[in-house]
């Protein structure tokens, strides 16, 4: 699994228990999962299909730092499947896992087009040719 971004828990991301709210946590990961998609399909009008169970096992306080984390599991025609994992960095404890998340590419009349793709580009650090 790969950590692709890391946020800090601010007190405007906290529930009335002092914690971090999970509608908050759903947002920061549909958003990173929606701009991996688009990045690794070159489509941009990608958007969330579907998402498996999700189960909060653990936790985030304010000061938190967190890192979302995602996997490609598989490649459909116009979709990409993958799975999400979301830590806390402090404290080294999973904060939630999502096994399946379904993201479809669409076309300017909002029907899933066709990417083309089968494996996961990765971009080169062009600093370092």
């Amino acid at each position: 699994m790969r950590f692709h971004t890391r946020k800090w828990v601010k007190p405007e991301d906290l529930n009335p228990n002092g914690t971090l709210f999970g509608g908050r946590l759903l947002q920061w990961i549909d958003e990173e999962l929606g701009i991996y998609a688009i990045i690794q399909l070159e489509i941009p009008r990608t958007v969330t299909k579907f998402m498996s169970e999700i189960d909060f096992v653990s936790s985030a306080k304010q000061g938190d730092i967190i890192e979302i984390g995602m996997e490609v599991l598989a490649f459909g025609n116009s979709s990409i499947t993958l799975k999400c994992e979301v830590r806390n960095k402090l404290t080294r404890k999973t904060i939630i896992e999502i096994d399946k998340i379904v993201m479809v590419s669409l076309d300017e009349n909002g029907k899933p087009k066709k990417h083309g793709k089968t494996e996961v580009e990765y971009v080169k650090n062009r600093l370092n040719k």
